[in-house]
């Protein structure tokens, strides 16, 4: 889909707008000293903008700048010739406003070339061809976007994009649909954005929305739509597919609203646009894919490990007298440090809640001579970090409590050990070998481990995968070898209950230990280093 063109744009002498800057080199004809109202000195970036990399697929143009005498044509990659282009000059970076934070307003988060933190324009066009190599001939993807979700009349909870959605856009914006299309047989792809248009009372009440113009010149779609008009969008895209790929059908949605039948949910009324034998399920093809992480989301998801490690290094210094307080301290410090949020709703138990492997009322008392249980994690760029770690409340362990812990820990360091691609295992695998670590060293500290025992005393998996979601890929199999660029949780753990059949000094003590590990060839590496858990080195805080 290569081809040429010449644009002649025959301007009055003035500053270049910002998209005309986009497309002119170092080596332009601009006038020595030149000056943009957006960019200040001509000299600044001249990458396209926000993206500032077009797709290697895109089409090449030429663009003279007709107001200058000699030859200025350049050569660049471009979206195909068929958009029109937004040209921003008569307004500041400071007031160019978007759904979602930009380079150019925000660059105190986010690089040139990046759309959302740490993940650039190009990292983004790969994926979708990655995805659309996976889709046979003429075939088609639609993703939707996540939908606000109410607490109750107009009180909003805080949006979270569907992670398939934004792995393949970048796009944090409710009510959307993104089609890839592939063209033919070849390597290329049509990306269409259907999303909300820019409307200034909807803004004033709700924030500003990126709109579709962005969607061509921010996001680097071909096609951008009102998702008002989604049926007659999508119509001719799914007449023209071969098979069509989408979970839509398998999802609650807010799509109903934007098709003409009230009488039928959305999943309904999309499947008779769909010919039930071209319908395929999308999920197993988007997990292929996240589940092997690029150098970009490693390091994202180190970013996180590190601020959230450290936070809990720092809660392990001081002692708290509350679940609640401590459970603040922990989102406060992810915030500050660097993270926009909590990854997901903390366990905070302290003494027998920790019992519960998924206790989140943290609204107790935390008691002199018990142990709090923290899983925790901070998100930063959209990726989270998973972490697990107990401590006791007053900064010493006593003699049951460092007997427990240190045979946990023993567990955990060697099934980190095994996260690299050359110990050809899977997370199954490594389970098993946790499991048979853990009962060996039960049984030397007394504990019956026949029958039952490891079931009730180990109840839940050794890890998971990780990634935009605290478990990843969902539906993505831990029976299949680990490989170089998974991201995955180790996290044993010794839930003790109250119960005569188990040692008394150890009844009600819960004790886990969870780090995030990308695997490598020959060695993990582990995201969550920061967070201490070596008993020396935990009670040395409070020294």
């Amino acid at each position: 889909m290569t081809r040429l063109r010449t644009v002649s744009l025959n301007m009055k002498p003035r500053t270049p707008t910002l998209r005309q800057l986009t497309k002119i080199n170092t080596a332009s004809c601009l006038p020595l000293g030149a000056t943009s109202k957006i960019l200040g000195p001509i000299a600044w970036d001249r990458r396209p903008f926000s993206s500032r990399v077009a797709a290697p697929r895109r089409s090449t143009q030429h663009v003279c700048w007709g107001h200058q005498a000699s030859p200025s044509s350049v050569t660049l990659q471009s979206t195909r010739s068929r958009h029109s282009r937004r040209a921003y000059a008569s307004i500041s970076a400071a007031e160019l406003q978007f759904g979602q934070p930009v380079h150019e307003t925000h660059p105190h988060l986010l690089g040139a070339g990046e759309i959302t933190p740490g993940i650039t324009a190009q990292e983004y066009s790969d994926r979708r061809s990655k995805l659309a190599s996976s889709l046979p001939g003429n075939g088609i993807a639609i993703l939707a976007a996540s939908d606000t979700k109410y607490r109750s009349g107009a009180v909003f909870y805080e949006f979270h994009q569907d992670p398939n959605f934004l792995y393949l856009t970048g796009f944090n914006e409710p009510e959307a649909v993104a089609v890839i299309q592939k063209l033919g047989s070849t390597a290329d792809y049509n990306f269409h954005l259907f999303l909300r248009p820019k409307d200034a009372h909807a803004e004033l009440w709700d924030g500003a929305r990126s709109g579709e113009q962005a969607a061509l010149d921010v996001f680097n779609a071909d096609e951008s739509g009102d998702i008002k008009n989604l049926p007659s969008l999508l119509q001719p895209l799914i007449d023209g597919a071969s098979d069509v790929y989408t979970d839509i059908t398998t999802q609650p949605s807010g799509l109903r609203r934007f098709f003409k039948s009230q009488t039928q949910d959305s999943s309904s009324m999309f499947q008779k646009m769909v010919k039930d034998s071209r319908l395929k399920p999308l999920k197993p093809l988007m997990n292929n894919l996240r589940v092997v992480k690029s150098e970009a989301e490693i390091a994202n998801m180190r970013m996180a490990g590190k601020i959230s490690g450290r936070t809990f290094t720092n809660a392990m210094r001081q002692q708290f007298s509350k679940e609640k307080d401590l459970g603040a301290f922990m989102d406060y410090n992810f915030k500050i440090g660097g993270c926009e949020t909590s990854a997901y709703i903390p366990v905070i138990a302290g003494g027998k809640n920790a019992l519960a492997i998924h206790y989140v009322s943290n609204n107790a008392a935390l008691r002199d001579g018990e142990i709090v249980l923290v899983d925790a994690g901070g998100q930063y760029g959209g990726y989270i970090a998973d972490i697990t770690r107990t401590w006791p409340i007053n900064g010493r362990f006593s003699d049951a409590q460092r007997d427990l812990y240190e045979a946990i820990l023993r567990v955990q360091r060697s099934s980190v050990s095994l996260c690299r691609e050359s110990s050809i295992m899977s997370l199954d695998n490594i389970h098993e070998v946790t499991q048979a670590g853990l009962k060996d060293a039960l049984k030397q500290l007394g504990f019956d481990v026949s029958g039952d025992a490891m079931d009730v005393l180990f109840p839940h998996h050794v890890g998971h995968y990780v990634g935009l979601d605290v478990h990843d890929c969902p539906g993505f199999t831990r029976s299949t070898q680990i490989r170089s660029g998974y991201c995955v949780t180790v996290e044993p753990g010794i839930y003790v209950p109250n119960d005569e059949r188990w040692p008394k000094h150890f009844q009600g003590l819960g004790i886990r230990i969870e780090d995030s590990v990308c695997v490598q060839d020959d060695h993990p590496l582990i995201l969550t280093t920061e967070a201490v858990k070596e008993i020396v080195d935990i009670e040395a805080l409070r020294d």
